[in-house]
């Protein structure tokens, strides 16, 4: 059983940075791909960013915040993170870490096994 807390969120000001980080344990944190989703109120969870294992990692990035965020991973300890820069109002969101069991990157939230709780980010204008 693989448990993800999630931490860093808060209130920041537009243009302001924030990192995330997703704390896990279980076995086989290394052989997970990790993702970060955000879901903003009354809106559906959607992708913001994903890194598989290995040697050949893959990275993918929303659109939307690509050239801003920065996903990373830890392996000696067992984390995951996000760095999120140059923040605006509409990435206002619960954002959470998640975890899938293969070594392919998805956009879709139903193909991650694990979740953490949320982290609440609000960027204010």
């Amino acid at each position: 059983q693989v448990q993800l807390v999630e931490s860093g969120g808060g209130l920041v000001q537009a243009g302001d940075s924030l990192r995330l980080s997703c704390a896990t344990s279980g076995p086989r944190f290394s052989s997970y791909t990790m993702a970060w989703f955000r879901q903003a109120p009354g809106k559906e969870r959607e992708f913001v960013a994903a890194i598989t294992w290995g040697s050949g990692t893959s990275i993918a990035y929303a659109d939307s915040v690509k050239g801003r965020f920065t996903i990373s991973r830890d392996t000696a300890k067992n984390a995951a993170y996000l760095q999120m820069n140059s923040l605006k109002p509409e990435d206002t969101a619960v954002y959470y870490c998640a975890a899938g069991p293969l070594n392919v990157y998805f956009t879709v939230s139903t193909k991650y096994t694990y979740w953490g709780q949320g982290t609440q980010v609000t960027v204010s204008s």
